[in-house]
This record gives structure tokens, C-alpha cells and sequence, in this order.
């Protein structure tokens, strides 16, 4: 049967918080119609068998595993691609975005109009370090600016939106930072709620300042470009 919600969970050498984070998604999700797809990104460590020896216990839990790690976006397009639910929910696999603020995002979509394609999540109280923040509300402030894409905090990894808008969106790596502004070129809405955020228990983050300075400068150009190259027809109708 089609569950209502799929919750999607990219994971790249998370032992130690990929099984935790599971069982509280379950916990979160309890008594409504979900899956949860982990997919595990060419993990070196033994975050595929953690997630293998729940999945007895959550049946709800389907796990997709990359051969060659291939990044945070691809393992959410791969993880999208096999949802089964029309309502995608995105965390990230560092366990720092409490899943119990996951329903509340995915019902604010599921009450939202067909207008509006995603709502996203804003780390009210954000646990990292001061260079990580000052670095992101920086970033923020550009992208902000040069996009107006309507977003705050596009680096949070709890989002709702609609799976079929997604698939329709120009794939690129790093998209999931622009998916506001994407959405938006698509013709459609978003709308923010404040989330909490932990600190990090186990692992380290996958991204530092310097190396993402690059990847961000080419995308945003890049994204700047397609928002330049989009047009659109209004009501489409068949008659």
C-alpha cells in the first residue's frame, strides 16, 4: 500500500547515530502512515549493519545503499526516487534535527494549498560552532540576496515538500541548498517553521567552511542562470 508520508534519511559513516535516529523517527511517526528510506552513501564504517539489524524491528524501515559514495543530494534524489509517498519528509543523518518535529512540517504541507511545494525548517537554537554559524548566516545572507528566495536557513535538513515537484526540479550536486529558490522557479510557494537542533553525539560533519566555498560560488551562479532561463505558461489546461 502508498503511505501517506516517506521519510528520507541520507547517511554517510554515521555508526553510533543512524540507528538512534531511526528509532526515534519511528517514535516520531508512531500510528500514521509512513516508510522511512535511509540511504546509506558508501558508508566505511557500520552504519549499513546497524541499520540492517532494525529493520526486524521497524517495518516500516527501507534501506538503499549507494556502491560508490556519490554525496548528500544524490543519496536524497536516490532516496526520493524510491519513496513510495506523494509527501517526502528530509533529515539529516547526523541525528543534530529532532525528528519529532518532523509530522509537524509534513502536516503544515499536507494543510497547505497545491501552491505551496515545501515547507522548511529554520534551526531556531542552533548548536554549532561559531565559525559554522557565522559562516552559514553569511552564506544565507548572499544567496538571500542574489535569489530572494524567500529562506533564512537552507542548510537545515528537515524539510516537507512534494515529491512530484521535486522529481520535476533540475538536478545538480548540492541542490538541497537550493531547493527554496527552485521551488519558487517551478512556480510554486514555500513556507518556514522554526525547528530545534542538537549537537552532533557521534561523527564528524562531512562539511567545513573552506571546502564548501567553492561548491557554493559555482551553484549559486549556476542557479542565478536557470532563474533566468525559466518562463511560465500559467493555468495549463487540456481543452
Amino acid at each position: 500500500m502508498t503511505p501517506k508520508i516517506s521519510v528520507v534519511v541520507p547517511v554517510h559513516d554515521e555508526e553510533g547515530a543512524a540507528g538512534p535516529l531511526a528509532r526515534e523517527i519511528a517514535e516520531a511517526f508512531k500510528g500514521r502512515d509512513y516508510e522511512m528510506v535511509f540511504v546509506n552513501d558508501a558508508s566505511r564504517d557500520g552504519t549499513l549493519a546497524e541499520l540492517e539489524a532494525l529493520k526486524a524491528e521497524i517495518p516500516q524501515l527501507r534501506i538503499l545503499n549507494h556502491a560508490m559514495n556519490a554525496g548528500q543530494s544524490r543519496a536524497v534524489r536516490s532516496g526520493v526516487m524510491a519513496a513510495r509517498a506523494p509527501i517526502i519528509v528530509t533529515l539529516d543523518g547526523d541525528g543534530q534535527n529532532p525528528p519529532a518535529d518532523a509530522p509537524k512540517l509534513a502536516d503544515a504541507l499536507i494543510a497547505a494549498g497545491p501552491e505551496v511545494a515545501l515547507v522548511g525548517g529554520v534551526r531556531a537554537k542552533r548548536q554549532d560552532s561559531g565559525a559554522k554559524r557565522w559562516a552559514s548566516k553569511w552564506a544565507n545572507s548572499i544567496r538571500k540576496w542574489l535569489l530572494n528566495d524567500d529562506a533564512d536557513d537552507t542548510g537545515c535538513g528537515l524539510k516537507a515538500f512534494r515529491r512530484d515537484v521535486f522529481l520535476r526540479l533540475p538536478y545538480f550536486d548540492h541542490i538541497h541548498r537550493y531547493l527554496p529558490a527552485l521551488v519558487i522557479r517551478e512556480g510554486y510557494e514555500n513556507r518556514f517553521m522554526d525547528v530545534g537542533h542538537r549537537h552532533r553525539e557521534t561523527g564528524r560533519s562531512k562539511y567545513t567552511n573552506l571546502g564548501r566555498l567553492w561548491a557554493a560560488f559555482s551553484d549559486l551562479v549556476g542557479v542565478m542562470w536557470l532563474r533566468t532561463r525559466s518562463r511560465q505558461p500559467g493555468t495549463v489546461k487540456e481543452v
